[in-house]
């Protein structure tokens, strides 16, 4: 008497040969679906075993126009295929009588991916060993396909973090690259992005009449298209600054500038504050555009704060700014910074711009590159290791007081 299988609520039983050769049948169907991380090759290679090694009628994924053997249902034409039809349109469908039968393909976690529809031949109902093999079939099926769609995310992935990476290196390529020298006068930056790229600007533009031209910028938002919009930022402010235009007047025309440039622009509006340094005479002027307050701390006086005088450029059209005179007495030091200094957080309680002033006028340093290490250890200290959240960027501006052979 031959030792069997027997299936609950089915009168059938598989014996233990009949058991053996599905098992190895499944194992070999499961080494072809594998063979592949090609989505649309794993579900061809499900349809061809149910239909050329199971002998199905027909089988098909419903909504993917992909399908084998006999149609399952016509079209209206009454073309075959089952191309874009859904689980409903098919479910109370029969070819010429045959039974279908469905079987879902679940990821890890649950989800649908798909659906594969079996067509039985010869209008009967499928076997146990059919039914059973399928099962096992569509589990795999599964896998293989939750696989090659992680992989192709994976392939799209890695190609986009190439493209951030490279577009990274051209964003730091286009900040200063060597910063002037300039008896007396110690400068220097800081810029860091909270991704791959950001929206924040700086550049440091040498004059031909002897000032030097400065500017710092933040795009509205952070990521690739901040990155953009700030690219775009550059050109015209370069471009303007060759002109040698004065300082309000550059201030409007990149305010016209960036409204003209239309809708997306306007909604990607930046803040900005531009300087001009007379190095001879020892003095600045200053056209804040929305833009954090500058801090000038100077020897024996209270610090004093550049205010905006007009709304963030291409903002409003037809906006006009005014400019700031302001000495830079020996000892005296300045301050320009994005707003990601000041919206550093600890917990729910802010960094915030009085608590920056205040560790830049204690600042003992009389060199800008070793404010700029200051304040970021101070940051870095109240944030007590937190995630950056936004892009950050800083300008330090020093004279000296009376020591010319202090480094730069």
């Amino acid at each position: 008497m031959a030792t069997g299988i027997q299936i609950p609520g089915n009168g059938e039983t598989i014996d233990l040969q009949q058991q053996v050769a599905r098992l190895q049948a499944l194992l070999e169907a499961s080494r072809q679906v594998h063979s592949t991380i090609n989505e649309e090759a794993v579900l061809e290679q499900v349809l061809r075993i149910v239909v050329r090694e199971l002998e199905m009628a027909g089988a098909a994924f419903p909504g993917t126009g992909l399908a084998y053997g006999d149609p399952i249902i016509p079209d209206e034409s009454g073309a075959a295929g089952v191309g874009g039809l859904d689980h409903s349109q098919i479910a109370g469908s029969q070819m010429a009588g045959n039974p279908l039968y469905f079987y879902p393909l679940n990821d890890r976690a649950g989800t649908r991916m798909t659906e594969l529809a079996v067509a039985a031949p010869d209008g009967r109902e499928l076997t146990i060993y059919e039914a059973d093999f399928i099962e096992g079939l569509a589990l795999q099926a599964s896998v293989a396909l939750e696989n090659a769609r992680n992989h192709k995310r994976n392939v799209e992935f890695a190609r986009v973090q190439q493209d951030l990476d490279a577009a990274r290196l051209i964003q730091r390529s286009l900040l200063p690259q060597e910063l002037p020298e300039i008896d007396g006068y110690s400068v220097g930056f800081r810029s860091v992005t909270c991704y791959e790229v950001g929206g924040d600007y700086l550049d440091i533009v040498e004059q031909p009449d002897g000032s030097l031209l400065i500017a710092v910028a933040d795009v509205a938002g952070k990521g690739l298209a901040s990155a953009i919009m700030a690219t775009s930022f550059r050109s015209a402010f370069r471009a303007m600054a060759a002109s040698g235009m004065p300082l309000d007047e550059l201030a409007t025309r990149m305010n016209q500038h960036h409204w003209q440039e239309g809708d997306e622009a306007r909604r990607r509006y930046v803040t900005a504050i531009f300087l001009r340094l007379y190095p001879e005479l020892g003095e600045v002027e200053v056209v804040n555009a929305g833009h954090n307050p500058g801090f000038l701390v100077e020897p024996g006086a209270m610090p004093h704060e550049f205010q905006a005088t007009g709304t963030p450029l291409g903002l409003l059209p037809g906006m006009r700014y005014t400019s700031e005179r302001h000495g830079f007495a020996p000892g005296t030091r300045l301050l320009f910074y994005t707003d990601g200094l000041t919206e550093v957080f600890r917990g729910d309680e802010e960094f915030g711009p009085e608590r920056l002033l205040d560790q830049f006028s204690k600042c003992p340093e009389e060199k800008a590159n070793g404010i700029l290490d200051a304040l970021w250890t101070s940051l870095v200290e109240f944030s007590e290791g937190g995630p950056q959240s936004d892009d950050m960027t800083a300008l330090a501006l020093c004279r000296w007081r009376s020591n010319p052979e202090m480094p730069a």
